[in-house]
């Protein structure tokens, strides 16, 4: 009987970081930094990507190239993408280990699926460097923490989302891929670590439409979730403090999204995923 053996996870949005704002900040205070304004919509549009493909999106903006040249007297180039991509990881290492938090019923769920059987890969448009911040249990914690104060640096150190009670069975990043997302590389090595042979066998699960691409051009099973997401880009208060009908206006609009950059289902929380994988279950066989 076939069935689905492997749930691929996005992490800031999907599993961690509800509203994915740890990325957000770090974006708009590096631009700013050079005197150039990106607003918090533009900022989320490309997220999910590699970072700095993210960085080189926004500089293709027709407004950022516009402030650009009217700073610098000239067109922005790679060498810029990168000294960005400098001051953007300067920016998110000095505070990812505050959104490391784990979404709510995220571990319920995941512990869940575990007991069935089914593996949890995951994928990430940050570098293995920024996972080993994210990542960490209670030992990784104190590992950072000591180096820090072998340092000289003592800024506040928290553990991360292992400690919390969030893992996964492997973490795929970007590097040394031929590309992130929305290209399937990363699916590809989850696939291959977990030793599990059959794109029908994997449901990729995420929060942004990068994530929503990278599951349909790996030919997976892919479902979007939107409470937490990237794409409603609120916290939880705002979230729960939201009118109903504007909350449900803006849930609307991200399904929509997500169906039309080809996922397969769309749930409001990760509590009902367990059942759209009943559900697949008995499409395949």
């Amino acid at each position: 009987m076939k069935k689905i053996e492997c749930v691929i996870m996005d992490w800031a949005g999907t599993a961690v970081d509800y509203g994915c704002f740890a990325p957000v900040a770090a974006f708009l205070k590096a631009f700013g930094e050079v005197g150039i304004t990106v607003t918090m919509e533009e900022a989320r549009r490309p997220m999910g990507m590699a970072k700095i493909d993210h960085i080189r999106e926004l500089f293709k903006l027709p407004g950022v190239t516009e402030q650009f040249q009217k700073l610098y007297n000239r067109l922005w180039t790679e060498e810029d993408v990168v000294a960005m991509n400098r001051e953007f990881e300067k920016y998110l290492f000095a505070s990812l280990q505050e959104y490391t938090t784990p979404i709510p019923g995220v571990i319920e769920t995941i512990s869940e699926l575990k007991k069935a059987g089914i593996k949890i890969g995951s994928t990430t448009g940050y570098t293995r460097a920024m996972m080993d911040v994210v990542l960490p249990g209670l030992d990784g914690f104190g590992v950072l923490k000591q180096l820090r104060e072998q340092e000289g640096k003592v800024p506040k150190v928290m553990p991360g989302a292992a400690a919390k009670g969030y893992t996964t069975d492997n973490c795929v990043t970007p590097d040394g891929l031929p590309a992130g997302r929305p290209q399937p590389f990363m699916i590809y090595k989850n696939m291959t670590d977990l030793n599990v042979p059959s794109v029908t066998s994997v449901v990729k699960y995420g929060d942004t439409i990068a994530d929503i691409k990278e599951g349909v051009n790996a030919g997976v099973w892919t479902v979007g979730v939107i409470l937490g997401s990237n794409e409603m880009g609120l916290t939880q208060e705002e979230t729960e403090k939201l009118p109903s009908d504007e909350l449900n206006k803006r849930m609307a609009a991200v399904r929509k999204r997500m169906y039309m950059a080809g996922a397969h289902y769309v749930v409001n929380s990760i509590a009902e995923l367990p059942e759209i994988i009943e559900i697949i279950n008995h499409k395949i066989n």
